[in-house]
């Protein structure tokens, strides 16, 4: 049996019409769900089947192959063409006019279902499981593959359906279904950091030398004022020097053995003398001494200043 030569059958309501966006009757809330817009033929002929209610369809594009599903709004559309979301029409692959078969289904009430977000900015939303709950309000049902739009704060955010449970097409109408969300499909996973790699050879432990301690390690400098040469520099002290001037100032003690017997003897420290040349040998040296003297040349004495020292000259000639 047909009716009004749309093709519907007793068994069950399947119809084929023009589909055309929700902008062409002024009805934007239509974007906000799955809903769609039937002609009333449709209604009386589902009325006399035995449907379910909520009423449930299933929408395929003839030319592709594609298909989804909706539920339905209202039934005022013209006869022969029914209206639906443009988002919808692109999950379809339709364009504006194309024939779409549509047709009364049962599915059976969803219990899981995965979410992929395009975007993460719909994860930078103060609250997006409130707003999506919200929004799956406006739906009927659920079919994996498609891409449902979310409208919030003046901007769309589509999310598509991953996978569903129990079957690829559920209904979410009055049921506890659990929700899960995977990764946003331009998420980038951050790249571990490498360490940066040294430029040299690694600096080895080396233990820094402790100073050690020298004496006497300046320069010498002359009492007339003159630099001094290299020469005249003032030796370091070694301990050798250091024990010989303890051992001389121990011998130079007044009451030691050395002392009294270089007094004694009339001798000068530090020199050996043997038998009877030690007398002439202190002789000697004191002739020595007076002929140093002599051989210093004479000093010249300056000229004292003598008044009146001139010739005297007489007046008579």
């Amino acid at each position: 049996m047909y009716y009004d030569g749309y093709g519907y059958h007793n068994t069950g309501f399947e119809q084929t019409y023009r589909c055309y966006p929700s902008s062409f009757i002024d009805k934007p809330q239509l974007e906000a769900g799955d809903k769609i817009i039937m002609p009333p033929s449709a209604l009386d002929r589902l009325a006399h089947l035995n449907v379910e209610y909520p009423m449930v369809f299933e929408l395929r594009n003839v030319a592709t192959s594609r298909t989804s599903h909706c539920g339905v709004l209202e039934f005022t559309a013209e006869e022969g063409m029914i209206y639906m979301p443009y988002w919808m029409m692109q999950n379809l692959l339709l364009q504006e006019g194309d024939i779409i078969m549509v047709k009364n289904v049962t599915l059976p009430k969803g219990t899981y279902v995965k979410l992929q977000p395009h975007t993460t900015d719909f994860l930078d939303i103060s609250n997006p499981k409130a707003i999506l709950e919200k929004t799956l309000r406006s739906f009927s049902c659920l079919t994996t593959g498609d891409s449902i739009m979310v409208a919030y704060n003046s901007r769309q955010y589509y999310i598509d359906i991953v996978e569903a449970k129990p079957s690829s097409a559920i209904s979410i109408i009055e049921t506890d279904c659990e929700v899960d969300f995977a990764p946003p499909l331009d998420y980038k996973e951050p790249q571990p950091t490498k360490p940066a790699d040294p430029v040299g050879p690694p600096a080895q432990n080396v233990p820094e030398e402790k100073p050690k301690f020298s004496a006497f390690t300046g320069t010498g400098r002359r009492l007339d004022g003159r630099p001094a040469k290299q020469h005249e520099s003032v030796p370091m002290a070694v301990p050798s020097t250091v024990n010989q001037l303890e051992k001389s100032a121990t011998d130079n003690k007044p009451g030691s053995e050395a002392s009294t017997s270089s007094s004694k003897t009339g001798r000068p420290g530090g020199k050996l003398v043997f038998g009877s040349n030690s007398s002439r040998a202190s002789k000697e040296t004191e002739k020595e001494a007076p002929k140093e003297a002599k051989q210093e040349p004479p000093k010249k004495e300056e000229p004292k200043f003598e008044a009146f020292t001139g010739k005297k000259y007489s007046l008579k000639g």
